[in-house]
């Protein structure tokens, strides 16, 4: 007798070389994915299937992310994971997943997205992250030019900081038109990054926001 409840696939994704990043490791992924099950699901709901990759996210051959397709397609159940870039950073990629008909998907951190939104999200995600790319190496070519010696050398780290701090500069510049009307309306830091979560808005790094990560932003403003 087919099961009436509804049904979730669970997957995540850690990287060996990143695994640690904010919003990246796996505890955060189980607790996004914790929420939205305790937030958002139907109850009773049933976990038919958990798995895990732990490659690069560059990397569209993962193992795992097939088998929890694969499940989520016979079952009919929905596949669940915490975060879009937790299936691929690269938009062909996930344009791909969207294209698969019996394939129902949702993303904890953006509970009410449907498949044409989580594309456009892709889309703007893949851009930013192409902006943010161009600039650090803009900023990094003109410390070189100054003379700033990047690498090994302790004797320029203060300089090579220098041109990090820039970089870091210039986002929080781009960031405040939307931080400050948030922080004037007398929302808390943590309802502060929230919101640039769920709109996509990456940090400098390209990492998650939190309450520290929105007060040194406003930091560097008052600065």
């Amino acid at each position: 007798k087919e099961s009436t409840m509804k049904q979730f696939v669970l997957y995540t994704r850690v990287s060996t070389r990143r695994q640690g990043d904010s919003g990246l490791g796996l505890d955060a992924q189980k607790r996004d994915i914790d929420l939205y099950l305790s937030t958002y699901a139907e109850i009773p709901y049933e976990i038919v299937g958990e798995f895990q990759d732990i490659e690069s996210g560059a990397n569209g051959e993962r193992p795992e992310l097939w088998k929890a397709i694969n499940l989520a397609e016979k079952t009919g159940a929905t596949l669940l994971v915490a975060k879009l870039d937790r299936l691929s950073r690269k938009v062909s990629f996930i344009s791909g997943l969207m294209d698969r008909k019996r394939l129902n998907l949702v993303v904890a951190t953006m509970p009410h997205a449907d498949k044409f939104q989580l594309h456009i999200y892709a889309a703007l995600a893949e851009q930013e992250r192409e902006f943010i790319s161009i600039r650090t190496k803009a900023a990094l070519k003109e410390a070189k030019a100054k003379g700033v010696k990047l690498g090994g050398n302790r004797g320029n780290i203060d300089s090579a900081n220098e041109a990090a701090r820039a970089v870091a500069d210039t986002h929080a510049a781009k960031v405040m038109d939307t931080i400050r009307p948030l922080r004037d309306a007398g929302r808390t830091l943590q309802q502060i990054a929230d919101t640039l979560n769920r709109t996509g808005v990456a940090t400098s790094r390209g990492g998650k926001w939190y309450a520290t990560t929105v007060k040194n932003v406003l930091s560097r403003e008052h600065a």
